[in-house]
């Protein structure tokens, strides 16, 4: 073969990876924004990205498309490695068309999707596009159609990871939305189905970019972002934390890190934290954080729901899934958003064999007409749902309060929960002590002398019984009743235990979460 053949080669493939030319990645950069290249540079580990489909063009003839043809028709895709793990990767590239899908580009992100199912390794797709391609009309859509399905079909298989680095609209949404977290950039990326033009015409609503779709709204509002970060090199390097935290399929194991067991003694500012007023509010994030391997907890949805914490850390080297109540936050009430947040955390650590931990300190579902008329009961059940269904190790520490239905729905001993623990100052009945006492002696009260005085007895009688751990661990629904310095000690234990454990549902083809 003739070094012209190679040189010829050479001069295609550095074509390839100039995309819509200098220029318009000139103008990417003006925005603030990278190329579909620099952006895989930045999350793969270097020179790990091997490409596939470099060549590839659209075949499309109609309005004038035939005479603008670029290699790669918009989507970078393949194979790499982070941290020395393998992942498929597909990035759009805005440069060319506005990142549009067309039938080929769609062709490209399915092959290696298909491919990673095939292999088992998750996929990341890097979203920057102005949707389908319109000059293709249902083509491009029918290239949609063919990554929803792969993306349902890949859900509790492979992890998934969305990171949306400009434009999103339309029903480019859906496929991020299927997938088990989506990234935004503050300022420089959206997703809505229909753009503030359309909201005009149809709604007369006046709205921005930014307020209808931007990464603050759906970070905060709406639920859709679980991660936003400020700029595009912040968010790539988080991704790659996340990744860590996961394994590569439904059959495999996050990695362990090394952690030394000797080292490890009772921490007692764990001792401090609970108030000795049981109404007064205290952060449970400071609790996680004395709880997980070097005070590293990476947070979801950290702005969204916030009366619940969800997130990920390492206890012991393992790998564990926090879910824990914010009593910080609406006194840590369960309302509709934290329940549907919680549940779909608590789904994906179980697909993915991530063992949970879930700290309570819980008053109950948040009460009126708001909630009941938007669905609570259905929503909430939603959690019910996820932890029941849960077979990964459950380990449950109740810190304070849980009362009533709340009770049973974070991780008790009645729904499988494995190891069930509780803080001297826990608190387990079906109702605060106020309210229980005002329904249970409402008669003696309203007859006494000083019905003031009759409540604050009876009060005094009902807390000294029932506003404890002792009366749950008696019947067995606790396990241990534990000094809080000695919490992660009892984790590690637990967990380690647990690392064998077997647990099935009965066979089905598959349940029906309450949607």
């Amino acid at each position: 073969m003739t070094d012209q053949r190679f040189e010829e080669l050479l001069k295609i493939k550095e074509t390839a990876k100039l995309g819509g030319g200098a220029k318009r990645i000139q103008l990417q950069h003006e925005k603030g924004k990278l190329t579909a290249r620099e952006r895989i540079e930045l999350l793969a580990d270097e020179g790990s990205f091997e490409e596939v489909d470099m060549f590839v063009k659209h075949r499309s003839k109609d309005f004038g498309l035939d005479k603008e043809q670029y290699l790669g028709d918009g989507v970078v895709t393949g194979f790499a490695k982070i941290d020395g793990r393998s992942v498929a990767l597909f990035s759009q590239d805005f440069t060319v068309f506005g990142g549009s899908l067309s039938e080929t580009h769609a062709e490209k992100i399915v092959k290696i999707m298909n491919m990673a199912m095939k292999i088992g390794i998750p996929v990341i797709g890097l979203n920057d596009s102005g949707g389908a391609r319109i000059q293709e009309g249902v083509v491009s859509l029918g290239g949609y159609a063919d990554i929803f399905l792969l993306n349902t079909l890949a859900s509790g298989v492979i992890p998934q990871i969305s990171v949306v680095m400009g434009p999103c609209a339309g029903g480019a949404v859906y496929s991020p939305a299927i997938t088990d977290f989506i990234f935004m950039v503050r300022n420089s990326s959206y997703m809505f189905v229909t753009g503030p033009n359309v909201v005009k015409t149809v709604t007369h609503e006046d709205v921005s970019f930014e307020d209808l779709g931007g990464a603050e709204t759906h970070a905060t509002k709406s639920g859709v972002a679980h991660f936003i970060y400020d700029n595009e090199i912040e968010t790539l390097n988080n991704v790659r934390r996340l990744f860590n935290y996961f394994p590569l399929n439904f059959m495999d194991h996050a990695v362990e890190k090394e952690f030394d067991l000797e080292s490890l003694k009772p921490d007692v500012r764990l001792d401090q934290i609970i108030p000795d007023n049981p109404n007064k509010p205290y952060n449970m994030k400071m609790v996680v954080n004395l709880l997980v391997d070097d005070e590293d907890f990476m947070e979801i949805h950290s702005e969204y729901a916030e009366n619940i914490i969800t997130g990920f850390g390492r206890i012991g080297g393992m790998s564990v899934g926090i879910i824990a109540n914010q009593p910080q936050v609406l006194a840590g009430v369960l309302d509709i958003n934290a329940s549907v947040k919680g549940a779909r955390f608590v789904r994906f650590c179980d697909a993915f064999n991530i063992p949970l931990l879930v700290l309570v300190d819980v008053p109950g579902f948040l009460p009126g007409t708001e909630q009941e008329w938007n669905g609570i009961i259905r929503h909430g059940s939603k959690l019910l749902y996820a932890f029941c269904e849960a077979t990964v190790p459950k380990v449950t520490v109740i810190t304070r309060k849980a009362y009533g239905g709340a009770y049973d729905v974070m991780n008790s001993k009645h729904i499988r929960g494995d190891f069930n623990f509780a803080w001297p100052s826990a608190e387990i009945a079906v109702m605060g002590p106020k309210g229980a006492v005002e329904i249970i002696f409402k008669k003696e009260i309203s007859k006494a002398i000083n019905p003031v005085e009759e409540l604050s007895n009876k009060l005094s009688e009902y807390i000294a019984k029932f506003a404890n751990p002792y009366t749950a661990a008696e019947r067995g629904f606790i396990d241990d009743v534990i000094v809080p310095n000695e919490t992660k000690i009892k984790l590690i234990s637990a967990f380690n235990l647990l690392r064998n454990k077997v647990d099935k549902n009965p066979k089905k083809k598959h349940g029906n979460i309450p949607l």
